[in-house]
This record gives structure tokens, C-alpha cells and sequence, in this order.
């Protein structure tokens, strides 16, 4: 029995905008897990393990989904989720483990440099890229240099767990990009659980062969810490099952320069949930110049987003006037 997206039969107009409002709270979500992370890890969480429970207790939770909703998957949907979540498994080890190295703000602002390698990498495949949306990732990519750079200090700060936050940043693009052309023919429940279970089972498989303190060792002391059950709540229901299902069936409605714009947003948040200090243990300060970069990032996703509607309805405007005279 297939299941239909949440948007199926609305216009086209109301398809977008849902899009757009939940790849933005998306971007809110996935802002707060790096503070998260990084207090799972300083709770003594291996970076294997955590993301062998994250993306397990994920996977069957959107597995409940499917029986519950009856879905029953494609050769095809899977065959996509499959390369998804090898791609999926690749970043977020990556972004994990440069945690170990790095300032949750700094590599939130690095994570974000997939603004502008998405259309790039969006243009490499075959895919249209409007000068607008042009022109906001390359505002977003100013912002993010204000944001990232470090006066005074070797290669402007730049570390192990930076250039390890930059790969995964050109994975990020990748897997936009790949995560658009599969939703167009794929059902979101089916992409984000496929996906999802690749990792967990790939994760699981690593920590359980890997040696102290790479593995599953020391968790049972890790989670009589205060909260480490609701971090990882938060990474496994709200930040992987909530998050991937949405992107999974909304970016079929956008495009992927549009989606990287829009997650642009979340080095932004993550900068607010860092420097809060609501996370026990994580509270980080931004100088003058990267408050600057966050506002020329969100500049860049109103430019983005508003600019091509605007210059729309101008043109709509500029024609009726020239048939009425």
C-alpha cells in the first residue's frame, strides 16, 4: 500500500511553502545537535557508539512508522536509500569526530560551508541554478568566512577537527543534492528509514569490533551522567527520525541550491544554542564580526527565498501595465 506525501494534491504554491517551513525547522533541529553531541562525547560516549545508538534507536523508530502506516518498500526506494546511507554514514563520522577537536560553534560554521558546494555540485549533475539562489549561496559562503576565521592564530585556526568538519561539508552537498533526485521517485518514510538503518547497522557493526575506548565500552558510566538519555533522545527521535523524514519528503518540492540556503540556518542556531549555555557544560562566545556573519546568512536565505517571488510579481506587474497601455 503506498502512502502519499503530506503535501500530495495541494497546489504547488502550498507544496513549496510547507517545504520551506520544514526544512527551516530542519535546520533549527539539527542546529542544537552539536552542542548535543559534543556533551555526549564529554560524558565519555564514544563517537562509534553514539552514532550506532542514535541511528539504531532512529531506524526502529521509522520502522514502527512503516508497519504502522503500512508502507511497504520499493526495490528502488531502497536501492536509493541504500547509497543515501552510505553516504550519510561517511559525513556524520566526519562531523563526529571533528567534535573531538574542534568549538560546537566553529563546526557548525564549517558544516555550513555545503551552502555553497551544493550548487556546484547541484550544476556537475545536470540541475538548473538561478541567479538568486547563485548569488545567496555566495552571501552565505561571506558569512560563514566572517563567522569561521580566527585573527591571531595559526592558519586562522584551523585544526584537525576543522578539516575533518569541511569534508563532511562537501558530503553534506552530496547528499542534498542525491536526496532531491531520489524524493522525486522515492516515499520519504521509505528514504529516511533506509538510510537511517544502513548507518545504525554500519555503526554497530564498528563499535561492537572496536577496542577501549572506540567502542561500546564505558557507556554504562557515560549515561548515569544527568541528561545523557535525553541528549540522546533528542539525536535519535528529533534530530535523525523527525529530521530525515522531513527532508526525505519535502525536498521534492524544492531545489537543492533552495534546501542548502535554507540550512544555511542552522550554524546560525547553532551558534545561539552554543553560546546560551543551555546544554550542561557548553557555553561559547562569538566576537562582533561573526554576529555579522550570522546576519549576512540570514540576509542570504531571505534573498534566496524572497528575492525570486519578488522579482516575479515586479515582472507580473511591469506586464500588466504594459497591456493596459
Amino acid at each position: 500500500m503506498s502512502q502519499a506525501q503530506p503535501t500530495a494534491g495541494a497546489p504547488v504554491g502550498v507544496k513549496h511553502l510547507w517545504a520551506v517551513l520544514g526544512l527551516g525547522g530542519t535546520a533549527l533541529i539539527w542546529g542544537g545537535t552539536f552542542a548535543v553531541v559534543a556533551f555526549e562525547l564529554r560524558a565519555g560516549v564514544s563517537v562509534h557508539a553514539l552514532l550506532a545508538l542514535r541511528f539504531t534507536l532512529a531506524a526502529l523508530a521509522l520502522g514502527v512508522a512503516l508497519v504502522v502506516l503500512r508502507i511497504r518498500p520499493a526495490k528502488q526506494e531502497l536501492l536509493d536509500g541504500l547509497w543515501l546511507g552510505l553516504v550519510v554514514a561517511t559525513l556524520f563520522w566526519f562531523q563526529t569526530d571533528g567534535l573531538r577537536f574542534t568549538s560546537t560553534t566553529k563546526s557548525a560554521f564549517i558544516t555550513g560551508l555545503y551552502v555553497i558546494f551544493t550548487p556546484l555540485i547541484s550544476v556537475v549533475m545536470g540541475d538548473r541554478l538561478r541567479a538568486l539562489h547563485g548569488l545567496g549561496a555566495t552571501l552565505a559562503l561571506l558569512g560563514l568566512l566572517l563567522l569561521v576565521y580566527q585573527p591571531g592564530l595559526a592558519f586562522g585556526g584551523w585544526n584537525r577537527g576543522d578539516s575533518e568538519t569541511l569534508v563532511n561539508a562537501l558530503l553534506v552537498g552530496v547528499h542534498i543534492v542525491m536526496t532531491g533526485h531520489c524524493s522525486r521517485r522515492s516515499r520519504g518514510w521509505v528514504l529516511a528509514w533506509t538510510q537511517v538503518s544502513v548507518v545504525g547497522v554500519l555503526f554497530l557493526g564498528v563499535a561492537a569490533l572496536s577496542p577501549s575506548p572506540h567502542g561500546f565500552q564505558g557507556l554504562s558510566g557515560a549515561f548515569h551522567r544527568p541528561g545523557a538519555w535525553l541528549a540522546m533522545g533528542y539525536l535519535a527521535l528529533l534530530a535523525t527520525t523527525l529530521a530525515f523524514y522531513i527532508q526525505s519528503a519535502m525536498q521534492a518540492y524544492v531545489s537543492a541550491t533552495e534546501t542548502a540556503i535554507l540550512f544555511s540556518l542552522e550554524p546560525v542556531f547553532a551558534a545561539l544554542i552554543g553560546v546560551s549555555g543551555w546544554v550542561p557544560g557548553i557555553q561559547e562566545r562569538l566576537a562582533p564580526r561573526q554576529w555579522a556573519g550570522a546576519a549576512i546568512i540570514l540576509s542570504a536565505t531571505l534573498l534566496a527565498e524572497l528575492g525570486p517571488r519578488l522579482w516575479a510579481t515586479r515582472g507580473a506587474n511591469a506586464a500588466k501595465e504594459t497591456a493596459i497601455g
